[in-house]
């Protein structure tokens, strides 16, 4: 993708300025309400010293509870293409003196990280605005570890749509279905046996 076409992608699924104070605001209320996010992080086999792309990060919902449970010696990569994302949690890692948090601004679907980094990958919220899912998906493998798993859901869309486009990528299996994610296995190709 020339630089171009990642300028033109980026604006099309980047939310306005205004829309993301807004959903800030609304994630705030929500988990002022309903304390649900710690739970729900709970089930995604998180463990100390591992490394975790947060991939569509928005203002860091998840990011720093996730940097508390990986500690010290895990490490975690908030991605996102949004520059207002990005800023929100700069300002928590100041805010709460994290140092095992790295802010990540994406360029299209290149987050710029190096290759199998991440043992865990979240991606929640977030793949309903993807207009391209496998390209999105295929930067999603490379980034993860051949042992590692992609935690993802259907965000604003069907589930079952959801579900397709993973299945259609060819890179993914599927390898749990819950009431509200997907955990995926990437699929590498077998290696060929030498006679």
């Amino acid at each position: 993708m020339t630089d171009q076409e990642q300028v033109r992608q980026r604006s099309v699924e980047r939310m306005s300025n205004a829309s993301f104070k807004l959903m800030i605001w609304m994630f705030s209320l929500i988990d002022f309400l309903f304390p649900f996010v710690e739970k729900r992080l709970a089930g995604f086999g998180l463990q100390p010293g591992m490394s975790v792309v947060d991939y569509g990060c928005g203002p860091g919902r998840y990011t720093l509870r996730i940097a508390r449970i990986v500690e010290g010696a895990g490490k975690v990569f908030a991605v996102d293409i949004h520059e207002l994302a990005i800023d929100a949690v700069k300002s928590k890692i100041a805010r709460y003196g994290l140092t095992n948090v790295q802010p990540v601004l994406a360029h299209g679907y290149n987050s710029g990280l190096p290759d199998a980094i991440a043992d865990r990958i979240l991606a929640l919220d977030v793949f309903h605005g993807i207009q391209q899912p496998g390209a999105f998906l295929a930067e999603l493998k490379r980034l993860i570890k051949p042992d590692g798993l992609l935690i993802i859901d259907a965000g604003h869309q069907q589930f079952e749509v959801a579900r397709r486009k993973i299945l259609e990528s060819g890179l993914w299996r599927i390898e749990l279905e819950s009431k509200d994610h997907l955990e995926c296995l990437p699929i590498f190709p077998c290696p060929i046996a030498r006679s």
